[in-house]
């Protein structure tokens, strides 16, 4: 007999129309210096970007969230930012921003900017103030402390990019705090006068108009404030990241952090229709407090959960159960699939796999964030020791962490550099494969990556139930990952092989005789399914029952 969906299902009835922009729609990250470049300088920019837009709209994305644009020295590629109110030249200028958004405005998309409240750069004016004397008005717009005894760092904190968390400052006779880097002096939060400044830069952007904004290491933003060292990590081994080498939690998750991401919404509400959005690496059940009391929080806690997971279907169907399971009454759900931080998804678990990720991160309930390229198919590019520019690949050499393979120029053509740049020399370079991996390429391909993503969106826009619809896994075995998305009386099943064996499943009740919607083979629309469907390796669908009700 078919089997029974199995626990747990999660329903909060909705219809399209009840939910905010941010929570119908998909979000498509951009890495300014690698979408495309304008002006022939090997880096991308802000009128290279109003030169794609139109792609963006063909591929059915909602919003554009930019990597950080603003004024920097660029130790950390705009990160470390010295003005938080302008545009750096490399990218354009401000009549370049207003076009840009006013462009996307005009062609229905959403644009969110990157803002970085956690640092800023050491050349930022505050710092230069702060660092100017112990007794300038700025000083404690930053976290400073008197050295240990035996006069070094004040205690065991250490920076996500290798070394002591702490810089001496010879002038002062302190040393200053850096979660990041040296160059990136951490900001106090604790000090109202740079909470107030902080709020003003983003009422600054909301007054131009953005959408909202996705909000750089936000679970970073308060430490603890009796300095106390962090404890040993009991699991960290060498040749592991550095950092990890003790637990943070006096400089990462403190309590009173809740409190400064309510006070970001509070300004975020001001304006009506916008989002928040934060960046957290943390586990699911700490995770989910960045929503806030009362949903006071963020709008969308990142889910970082399908980067970080082993691509097993067994571990992945806990871990979406866990995290629906986790989720407070009305919080919206999130699930992203590549970033800039991270290796991208085709490098992580094959090409043939990311067809069956595109699926998988399409079809969950919740917001999907696309990372530029990976619906071509993008694989980490090999960078040779004399092309690495990311400082954390500098700084902690040979684990594996460089973020440079991830961030290469997107892939436009099988024409010089990719069409992304009519430049010598790009900033970090193409993919060998980009005459097979590109977007006209592609286009012209039905079985492409590109055309399976075009599919895959707009399959999405056409149906409430995989937008608003409650999320029923299936009992499912081996490699196979199973699901129902179900509105009303609208049910549609999703099935995926996440492994390289074909995988034959009984249908559940009220699939056993239906059709396929589409599969990541690009060959099975419309084919008929009776009692099983039986799956290829790395192949997955999506079946309507056979009424279509």
């Amino acid at each position: 007999s078919a089997p029974s969906p199995s626990p747990p299902m999660v329903e909060r009835p909705a219809t399209v129309d009840d939910l905010p922009w941010w929570a119908r729609g998909i979000i498509y990250q951009i890495y300014p210096r690698s979408f495309q470049d304008s002006d022939g300088d090997g880096v991308g920019d802000l009128p290279g970007i109003l030169s794609r837009l139109d792609y963006l709209v063909e591929l059915g994305v909602d919003a554009v969230w930019l990597s950080p644009i603003y004024p920097s020295p660029m130790a950390d590629f705009g990160y470390d930012v010295s003005d938080y109110t302008d545009i750096h030249p490399m990218f354009g200028n401000m009549a370049d921003f207003d076009c840009l958004l006013a462009a996307a405005h005009e062609r229905g998309l959403k644009l969110i900017l990157d803002f970085v409240p956690n640092h800023t750069s050491e050349e930022h004016p505050w710092f230069q103030e702060a660092r100017s004397s112990r007794d300038n008005p700025k000083r404690d717009w930053y976290i400073w402390h008197d050295p240990a005894p035996d006069g070094g760092p004040p205690n065991n904190w250490l920076s996500e990019f290798g070394g002591s968390a702490w810089e001496w400052d010879e002038a002062t006779g302190q040393y200053y705090y850096h979660a990041f880097l040296k160059q990136q002096p951490d900001l106090n939060w604790r000090n109202p006068e740079v909470v107030r400044a902080m709020h003003d830069v983003l009422r600054f952007w909301l007054d131009r108009g953005v959408d909202g904004f996705r909000v750089d290491v936000i679970w970073h933003l308060i430490v603890d404030d009796r300095f106390r060292d962090n404890p040993p990590n009991l699991d960290w081994r060498p040749g592991m990241h550095p950092h990890g080498r003790f637990k943070p939690i006096y400089t990462a998750d403190r309590p009173e952090v809740h409190d400064v991401v309510a006070g970001i919404r509070r300004v975020i509400d001001e304006y009506g229709d916008r989002v928040l959005i934060g960046e957290i690496y943390l586990p699911i059940e700490r995770l989910v407090a960045y929503y806030g009391t009362d949903l006071s929080g963020a709008h969308m806690p990142f889910n970082f959960q399908l980067i970080d997971a082993p691509w097993d279907a067994r571990h992945i169907a806990r871990l979406i159960e866990e995290y629906e399971a986790a989720l407070p009454e009305g919080g919206w759900p999130n699930w992203v699939l590549g970033n800039h931080d991270k290796h991208r998804i085709a490098s992580r678990i094959g090409r043939a796999q990311a067809r069956v990720a595109a699926m998988l991160l399409l079809t969950l309930r919740g917001t999907p964030t696309m990372y530029y390229g990976d619906e071509l198919g993008m694989t980490d590019v090999p960078i040779p020791p004399e092309r690495v520019v990311d400082p954390l690949e500098k700084n902690v050499p040979g684990i594996g962490i460089g973020r440079d393979p991830a961030r290469t120029p997107m892939q436009w053509s099988a024409g010089r550099n990719a069409g992304f740049s009519t430049a010598e020399r790009t900033w970090l370079p193409l993919a060998d494969n980009h005459a097979v991996f590109n977007v006209e390429t592609e286009s012209a391909d039905p079985s492409s990556m590109l055309s399976l993503y075009r599919r895959l969106i707009a399959l999405r826009r056409s149906e409430p139930a995989l937008i608003a619809g409650s999320y029923v896994a299936v009992a499912a075995e081996d490699d196979a990952l199973a699901y129902i998305r179900q509105l009303g009386d609208r049910r549609l099943l999703v099935v995926l092989d996440l492994g390289s064996r074909p995988y034959g499943l009984p249908l559940p009740n009220g699939f056993e005789r239906g059709r396929i919607l589409l599969s990541t083979h690009a060959d099975r629309t419309g084919e008929p399914v009776d009692g099983e469907i039986v799956l290829r390796a790395d192949e997955g669908v999506i079946i309507e029952p056979a009424s279509g009700a």
